[in-house]
């Protein structure tokens, strides 16, 4: 029996036990598995059944659980309104400190203020100062649940505050160390305060060099420090210097995720992220970029009628009006991608505007090189006619250098007045791509028509 098998049977057993109202039996089934898989069966069962588990589990086990579940779940509201308010309330102040924002972010300022008013002043007034950071930064993400230590004291006095801040924090793989005035002022590891002595002083052993973010920084910024020292949290400050929390690596990844399934919609040109099962509802979301699209599609065929005498003198070029536009659409979409991809992993003092678009056209060049002398001898041989190979393959090599360039310059031009370059998405560059390679490719023709028709 393979694992998902076991689980699927776990996860039956557990749901009769929660039928029959064994709540015995019910605990210790459910607190026995992952709290991972414990966020798995809660969400696979009915209202009805998830009022009977608030029933039998308290709000800190709860709260362990809806830790771990996805802050973007659509559902989630739904979850907190099925509790009585004062049990919600508990479960939210048992929570990590930015995952608690998180869900209470998802509701209007009304029922924020009912939750916050069932807690205590202290969780409420953490909560509070999170709520006000703007979404997307360091400060939004970051949690309040860190240990931190001061210099002047010894290891054996810093293992004590450990073990009594442990249960809950975040993480205690790194401890923060402070001044009187609470600035950040070095950090030392898990390990060094277990193989040094216990009357060694934390000032001998800490690293004053600290990577830190700032509290207002983007949360992509935050996430490619991470990523580059290979942290497993890393502290967050304010203009002074003051240690104000900590983002974990947990929630980067979350971010990662975020960001890429933005980056995707935004070159799909659709929300990838809004999976509906209704068709009428699928629709109304993808519709009005495909009218959009349809009408950027219009102007070329528009272009296509203006050399329609053209295409009348010689008929055989429009057999290669597809192969043009596609492959050169084909080649604005890759550019487009790594350009957008670029501007995300590249540090700001490597974002040379003029070396990325430079290097995206000789690749463009290149590409359309080798592209274009392959479809002129296609072209060359299948229809017995050079010259007509000849213009087909210029017009590619003019068509894909074309799209390249505009596939890197216009997600660069978008991130250098300060929007979202993904949002350059690939069915545009696609269509704009078609525009300009009718227009060279029927240009080209008519300058060599001479030669072969």
């Amino acid at each position: 029996m393979n694992e998902g098998q076991e689980m699927e049977e776990h996860f039956a057993l557990l749901l009769e036990k929660l039928k029959e109202q064994q709540m015995t039996e019910f605990r210790e089934l459910f607190l026995a598995l992952h709290i991972y898989e414990q966020g798995q069966f809660y969400q696979s069962v009915g209202e009805f059944d998830r009022k009977q588990i608030y029933s039998y589990l308290s709000p800190k086990e709860l709260a362990d659980m809806f830790d771990v579940i996805e802050e973007d779940n659509e559902n989630m509201k739904d979850y907190l309104a099925e509790m009585r308010p004062s049990y919600a309330a508990e479960m939210l102040s048992e929570m990590y400190t930015d995952n608690a924002v998180d869900l209470l972010n998802m509701l209007d300022k009304s029922q924020k203020a009912k939750y916050l008013s069932l807690m205590s002043s202290e969780d409420a007034g953490e909560i509070k100062e999170l709520l006000h950071y703007e979404d997307d930064t360091a400060g939004a993400i970051m949690t309040t649940e860190f240990v931190s230590i001061v210099a002047n004291q010894t290891v054996r006095s810093a293992m004590y505050v450990l073990k009594n801040q442990a249960d809950v924090a975040e993480t205690i793989y790194y401890v923060y160390v402070v001044d009187q005035e609470n600035h950040l002022v070095g950090v030392i590891s898990l390990r060094d305060l277990i193989v040094n002595d216990d009357d060694t002083m934390i000032s001998d052993v800490l690293s004053e060099r600290v990577i830190s973010v700032h509290v207002g920084d983007d949360q992509e910024d935050v996430a490619q420090t991470i990523r580059d020292y290979d942290f497993l949290a890393v502290p967050v400050t304010d203009y002074d210097d003051h240690l104000l929390g900590i983002v974990t690596v947990d929630d980067i990844i979350d971010v990662i995720d975020d960001e890429a399934a933005s980056d995707y919609s935004g070159l799909a040109g659709v929300n990838v992220e809004e999976v509906s099962e209704n068709p009428i509802k699928a629709a109304s979301k993808r519709l009005p970029w495909l009218i959009t699209l349809l009408f950027l599609g219009m102007s070329t065929a528009t272009l296509i009628s203006h050399y329609e005498e053209l295409v009348s003198q010689a008929s055989i070029l429009a057999v290669f009006i597809s192969l043009i536009t596609g492959t050169a659409g084909n080649a604005g979409t890759q550019s487009l991608a790594v350009a957008v991809r670029r501007l995300a992993v590249s540090d700001e003092k490597d974002n040379s505007f003029t070396r990325l678009i430079l290097s995206e056209v000789l690749t463009g060049l290149v590409t359309g090189a080798i592209t274009g002398l392959a479809i002129f001898i296609v072209v060359g041989v299948w229809q017995h006619n050079f010259p007509l190979g000849f213009v087909i393959g210029m017009a590619m090599l003019c068509a894909i250098t074309v799209a390249n360039l505009a596939g890197s310059l216009i997600p660069m031009l978008m991130d250098k007045l300060g929007f979202d370059p993904a949002v350059a998405s690939g069915p545009f560059i696609t269509t704009l791509s078609d525009l300009t390679s009718v227009l060279i490719y029927f240009n080209i023709a008519a300058l060599f028509m001479q030669y072969f028709v």
